[in-house]
């Protein structure tokens, strides 16, 4: 069983930083692409950043020059910097991995259970 453990949420003022964290446990044989994807209730789930296994990034408009995704392949987690924070940041921050498990070349994605990131103004 894979399980996926957030860290690093929290509440700042308009302006601050926060780091998130994500580390994968389980039988893992591989992890393809990483993401992390924010929540507001009554909206969409919105796909924030991704970064694959070359490290090639993407990020929605929005965080673009704000945020900085990152992993690491040794310790199957991965983090997303955030600088610049404005009140229309808040959400639950949730964590993506896509799985490769020893006995299957079928990728399947895993989540993390949310973490809260509150911006004041």
């Amino acid at each position: 069983q894979v399980q996926l453990t957030e860290s690093g949420g929290g509440s700042v003022q308009s302006g601050g930083s926060l780091r998130l964290s994500c580390a994968a446990s389980g039988v893992i044989f591989s992890i393809g692409n990483m993401n992390w994807y924010r929540q507001v209730p009554g909206k969409q789930r919105e796909l924030v950043a991704s970064i694959s296994v070359n490290g090639d990034t993407t990020y929605m408009p929005s965080v673009k020059g704000r945020f900085i995704i990152s992993r690491d392949r040794y310790k199957k987690a991965m983090s997303l910097q955030m600088t610049q924070l404005r009140p229309e940041d808040t959400a639950v921050y949730i964590c993506s991995f896509s799985i490769y498990s020893p006995s299957s070349s079928i990728p399947f994605d895993t989540w993390g259970q949310g973490t809260q990131v509150t911006v004041s103004s």
